[in-house]
């Protein structure tokens, strides 16, 4: 399972790369640094948080792990 830390760290670094994207979409549709800036600001906090949570509730699953998988194999 992966720790808080990691999963706020692999958070972090993945609002980064969106901002970075999204800022550049967003002037090329836009034309405007301010209104590409607003737009992926508004974006990378949602995206922060439904990526957070995604990764928390998928942390509680343990179908697919390999070490749910040995488990359940040396079982039988």
């Amino acid at each position: 399972m992966d720790s808080t830390l990691r999963l706020f760290s692999k958070a972090i670094t993945w609002q980064v790369l969106g901002f970075v994207t999204m800022t550049i979409v967003g002037f090329l549709f836009t034309g405007s640094f301010a209104a590409a800036s607003g737009i992926a600001l508004v974006g990378a906090a949602s995206g922060f948080v439904a990526y957070f949570l995604h990764e928390m509730a998928w942390s509680k699953v343990r179908w697919g792990r390999a070490d749910h998988i040995e488990r359940h194999a040396n079982k039988r």
